[in-house]
């Protein structure tokens, strides 16, 4: 197993409860053949990565900690060539709730090379383990239009529709009630009806104002509300989302928690899911069926990853049936980037790799 560090400047700074975030500082990991045993053939080589976020995954000091123990187990496994360990066996060590951004560099490296292996994409990897039927060739994501005013909000809609979305996500929270309401009827006259409208409000509403706001927001026939509450405040949302008509969506709610916790509390339409921060696109996926089988519907985002790790994004959005539009056009955030990105976005859809594990030959560069 080989780590690589790198870091990449974001467009602009992202904004957090601990400070603006300039760039995303995170670690390739590869997976080397011939870890199977004296008896096992030698595995395609497969890629990972690993880059930790504040407030979703551990800390990168962590997460380079962890990777190193595991690199590590991975060297003394193969150095004895014990049949079934190596870095399967550093799998097993790392835990997805100390530090899932490790864990998922690691899931993510072995899924690869499993799927290489196998001569199939890294999707349809995934749904096959779980009996799924086979993914489609594209997935629907949704256009980001950030907190400005009304006019140049309207602007941003009308150019993402233009380009083909069909579902927006808008901003709110940064400015009042009054204005963001206005806001979002300026969007939707200027959109109409048809396209799905959803607004995030970063978990800025105390639970009065989120009372208003759905309030208000109900004649707009959004598509949900995301995180209208801290996320911490599960039994507030739970009665929100009873008081109210308007789907609620919940994404930092599921930060450092159990998705069970979050399920059962009744607080959510829908679960935003970033495979990052769950520690690997296996239990991504496994978290979408469950939602499922409760009854709430998965979307699957990044954490504002590099290239790789959002290719596996779209590839576990991919193998979700009949998934909704997701948040995975974000490679405009980050000023560059590790490698071409293979997922090209158009008229509101992501295309889907159909080479061998994530994208084919288009990461052999990073292997």
């Amino acid at each position: 197993m080989r780590l690589r560090p790198f870091s990449l400047d974001l467009t602009s700074p992202l904004e957090t409860a601990r400070g603006p975030i300039a760039a995303r500082e995170g670690f390739l990991v590869s997976v080397a053949s011939g870890d199977g045993g004296t008896d096992a053939p030698d595995s395609s080589p497969g890629l990972g990565e690993a880059t930790p976020l504040p407030n979703w995954t551990e800390s990168r000091s962590a997460c380079e900690s962890a990777l190193q123990e595991s690199a590590a187990v991975a060297s003394s496994a193969s150095a004895s060539r014990a049949c079934g360990v190596g870095a399967h066996d550093a799998l097993s060590r790392l835990d997805p709730d100390e530090t899932p951004a490790a864990r998922h560099g690691v899931a993510l490296a072995l899924a690869d090379a499993a799927a290489r292996d196998a001569d199939r994409s890294l999707a349809s990897h995934l749904a096959d383990d779980r009996g799924l039927r086979s993914p489609g060739e594209s997935v629907p994501v949704n256009a980001t239009v950030g907190d400005a005013d009304a006019e140049e909000t309207v602007r941003a809609a009308e150019s993402a529709v233009d380009d083909g979305f069909r579902c927006l996500k808008v901003k709110v929270g940064a400015r009042s009630l009054d204005a963001d309401a206005e806001r979002l009827r300026a969007v939707r006259r200027a959109v109409g009806d048809e396209i799905a409208l959803r607004a995030d409000a970063n978990g800025s509403w105390d639970r009065r104002t989120a009372e208003r706001a759905l309030d208000r927001l109900e004649p707009l026939n959004l598509a949900y509300v995301e995180q209208p509450l801290p996320p911490g405040d599960l039994d507030g949302t739970a009665r929100l989302r009873d008081g109210s008509d308007v789907p609620i969506a919940l994404d930092e709610s599921l930060a450092g928690r159990d998705l069970d916790r979050v399920l059962d509390a009744g607080a959510a339409d829908v679960v935003v899911l970033k495979p990052m921060a769950l520690g690997g696109p296996d239990r991504a996926l496994s978290a979408a069926l469950r939602a499922r089988e409760a009854g709430v519907e998965p979307v699957v985002t990044t954490t504002i990853d590099a290239v790789v790790a959002r290719s596996a994004a779209v590839h576990v959005a991919a193998a979700i049936p009949n998934v909704g539009p997701c948040g995975l056009a974000t490679g405009s955030l980050l000023e560059s980037d590790l490698a071409a990105d293979p997922c090209p976005i158009a008229s509101g859809e992501t295309l889907v790799p159909s080479g061998p594990g994530l994208a084919g030959d288009a990461f052999d560069a990073l292997r």
